[in-house]
């Protein structure tokens, strides 16, 4: 699998940076100074990812489907 099979969140965080991660794969989330950078962080993070899973005999994990919903 490669991380354009997997859904990813990007979110802008607290300190004027942003967070991108994988709900699917836990530990699979990066950070960077624009949304570019953190999709760019959270490639490398993947690709460390799926070594370890290779190096283990796992498989990874499915895709999940996200909701996003406002709470009112």
């Amino acid at each position: 699998m490669i991380l354009t099979d997997y859904t990813i969140v990007i979110r802008p965080d607290d300190n004027g940076t942003f967070v991108a991660y994988v709900p699917a794969i836990d530990g699979c989330h990066a950070w960077g100074r624009t949304s570019d950078q953190a999709r760019a962080e959270l490639g490398n993070v993947f690709d460390m990812i799926v070594e370890e899973f290779v190096l283990a005999g796992r498989a990874l994990p499915r895709d999940v489907d996200v909701t996003i919903v406002r709470a009112s």
